[in-house]
């Protein structure tokens, strides 16, 4: 199945949420962490509540109306979204959130958003949040020359999330 990037419709809104919901359980189950399914469902659930798709509708239009600031792309398969991209500038360029389910991950789908993501970004430094566990996360992230800060921080209690930047000295890598 061919996968394709663009720019969210308003009407996406209602399949972000639940495409975010999956994604985290698919990716953050962790028993030492104590992130299991009902700790996810408590704390990210709401993403697929209707407040939550409402935050979603009100960010694409945000995007839509600042692309300068807002960054947001998602990945269809067939009509299906499997994955998203965004991001917003402010003092540096914020990546996140970033997420891909599992049946589109392996396919080069994450380093295309990456480079359209590079390329709106531009020289601009970049950070972001990456939880820690997710080894597979943290190497595509330094394939594109993100690096550890050594700063971490504890994630509703539980999900330990660490630090990357990419300074604006970073060479485009194409993965």
């Amino acid at each position: 199945m061919t996968h394709v990037i663009e720019a969210p419709r308003t009407e996406d809104a209602e399949s972000l949420g639940p495409v975010q919901l999956r994604a985290w359980l698919q990716t953050y189950p962790h028993e030492e962490a104590g992130v299991d399914e009902r700790w996810i469902r408590e704390h990210r659930g709401s993403s697929a509540t209707e407040e939550g798709i409402a935050q979603w509708r009100e960010f694409i239009v945000a995007a839509k109306q600042r692309p300068d600031l807002l960054f947001c792309r998602v990945v269809r398969s067939g009509t299906e979204i499997v994955g998203f991209l965004c991001g917003r500038r402010d003092d540096m360029v914020v990546l996140g959130p970033m997420y891909l389910l599992d049946e589109a991950q392996g396919k080069g789908v994450g380093g295309r958003m990456m480079s359209e993501f590079l390329a709106w970004a531009g020289s601009a430094p970049m950070r972001l949040w990456v939880t820690e566990y997710n080894e597979r996360a943290v190497r595509f992230y330094e394939r594109y020359g993100f690096k550890a800060t050594g700063e971490r921080e504890i994630w509703r209690g539980r999900l330990p999330n660490v630090r990357m930047i990419r300074d604006s000295t970073s060479s485009d890598s194409l993965g």
